[in-house]
């Protein structure tokens, strides 16, 4: 299943790649905000006040990104016109977006703040509450990723959704830490190409595939409630049988294709 995830999320990168840098390239204009602000005013309330009002808007800008993506994983196509009609709903991208960016901004005092001021006492009870706050942001951080996702394919109320991460969290542990990884791959590999590519938007590409293709996971196991064993034990989900339908939809290419589409 992940070797056909990252390969599907490529294809679907690749086929839409002028929409991607765009995409991209909107969010590094509203990004300027909270990156440059700090730099050009001194620390005060006002330009962390200003900072914290870009991150939301940030976060808001990758909500509506989010809602266009899940159409590319959906072997279809988005407009910009669909994309900048998205920003009329304020309960899906603006709630969707200022309460991803509230997370966001409460993980950074949490990080910065909170965690290194519980770390640099010497009491054992002050550690024990520290290592504790790290694991408990480690696991939020981890199902959360996938909140934007979650709220623009499921269209839940924010609390269900939130309640929808950590349960895909508790129960695909290992593909929720490998997509956090793969995603921190992905964002290091933006810095060498000026976040054109993959950037923002292929992160949220790649969130939204992964999360897709895990649905069909749930799907077969509502038809099939036998294979789930005694005591809640983990069925071995068919994966091969799962993907026939997404592997013909997507399809194979040779190397040559991607340089060279017209010549196949």
């Amino acid at each position: 299943m992940i070797g056909f995830l990252i390969k599907k999320t490529f294809f679907d990168l690749w086929d839409n790649l002028f929409k991607i840098v765009l995409i991209n390239i909107g969010f590094l204009a509203v990004a300027v905000i909270p990156i440059l602000i700090p730099r050009l005013i001194p620390i005060t309330a006002l330009s962390i006040a200003v900072s914290a009002a870009g991150v939301l808007c940030c976060c808001v800008y990758l909500a509506a990104a989010s809602f266009c993506l899940k159409q590319v994983s959906d072997y279809s196509f988005f407009g910009f016109r669909d994309f900048f009609a998205s920003f009329k709903s304020f309960k899906t991208v603006w709630l969707s977006g200022l309460v991803f960016g509230g997370f966001v901004i409460l993980m950074g005092i949490v990080i910065t703040v909170v965690l290194p001021y519980y770390f640099s006492m010497t009491s054992p009870v002050s550690w024990v509450l520290g290592m504790l706050l790290f694991w408990f942001l480690a696991a939020a951080a981890l199902s959360l990723q996938f909140f934007l996702t979650i709220r623009s394919r499921m269209n839940n109320t924010v609390k269900v959704s939130i309640k929808k991460c950590f349960l895909v969290f508790f129960d695909n542990l290992g593909f929720c830490v490998f997509s956090f990884i793969h995603n921190l791959i992905l964002l290091a590999l933006s810095v060498f190409l000026a976040f054109m590519l993959p950037g923002p938007a292929g992160i949220l590409l790649f969130l939204d595939e992964g999360f897709r293709l895990r649905l069909l996971k749930y799907d077969w196991l509502e038809t099939h409630p036998e294979a789930i064993g005694a005591g809640g034990k983990r069925p071995k989900i068919p994966w091969d049988e799962l993907l026939i339908d997404e592997r013909e939809k997507t399809g194979t290419r040779s190397f040559k294709s991607f340089i060279f589409p017209w010549k196949d």
